[in-house]
């Protein structure tokens, strides 16, 4: 089973928009799916996230947050498909 990704973020947030639109092209490559969170609509969320948004979480845990980093992104694929 192919792990699944979660972004944290909020609606009308550019970063968020543009994270979701760099990971795409990995999603769609190694048939992984996202579930994108808004942390507005959970206050414990919104209270651990604060402004440290997006984050993408993997099954494990944060990859990577504020910026895609397709380095660390890549090294968690690795791990994960090993």
């Amino acid at each position: 089973m192919k792990p699944a990704l979660t972004l944290y973020g909020r609606p009308g947030c550019h970063l968020c928009e543009a994270m979701a639109a760099e990971v795409q092209p990995h999603l769609s490559a190694h048939g992984l799916s996202l579930r994108q969170v808004d942390i507005d609509a959970d206050p414990a969320l919104a209270q651990r996230y604060g402004l440290k948004i997006p984050v993408l979480c993997g099954p494990q845990g944060e990859i990577c947050h504020y910026f895609f980093d397709e380095a660390a992104f890549c090294a968690w694929l690795a791990q994960e498909l090993a």
